[in-house]
């Protein structure tokens, strides 16, 4: 397997993830935080994509799709390219309002085509790039991808966590 094809798969394996623990959510359970200071499911799965959409956006020097495709008119939140969900507080969280399993779905979708066809873009060259970034040592555009992979499939897990928490055991059909 060609390395571009194998972390491909790990970006296909969150949405894997978010299509089975989301599934057949209500809005009541996207939006139901275990206790005061957790997140929701529907704010989990939120910050999943503006991460991966803010970093990705940000390695090919583009603009993220959360304001050119305006995914946050559908969000019902500012066109803000910092408002990904990274620092929110308590409060925030409480307060986000998730929009619908399919619209939750949609951006992630959306947002995996783009880091697939980024992914499928690079070169060996590239893959080693130092990003200027005030860490030591710099991170590389590599050591990136499998950074925004690596948060997105904790968060995944957090997701079917919680949704286990709510549904019980039998959600998953064991």
């Amino acid at each position: 397997m060609e390395w571009r094809e194998l972390v491909i798969d790990g970006y296909v394996r969150v949405l894997d993830s978010l299509k089975e623990s989301l599934a057949g959510l209500t809005p009541e359970e996207l939006n139901k935080q275990p206790k005061p200071d957790c997140n929701s499911m529907g704010w989990l799965a939120w910050h999943i994509s503006r991460i991966q959409d803010a970093e990705i956006a940000n390695l090919m020097g583009a603009d993220q799709l959360w304001i050119s495709q305006k995914w946050h008119a559908k969000f019902n939140r500012p066109p803000d390219p910092d408002d990904t969900g990274t620092g929110h507080t308590s409060k925030q969280v409480a307060a986000f309002k998730s929009p619908d399993v399919e619209t939750l779905l949609d951006y992630y979708y959306a947002v995996a085509e783009r880091t697939k066809k980024y992914i499928r873009s690079l070169t060996g060259e590239e893959l080693d790039r130092k990003l200027d970034e005030p860490y030591q040592p710099p991170p590389t555009v590599g050591v990136r991808l499998v950074s925004v992979l690596a948060d997105n499939l904790q968060h995944a897990g957090e997701i079917a966590y919680v949704h286990g928490l709510i549904k019980g055991k039998g959600w998953l059909g064991y």
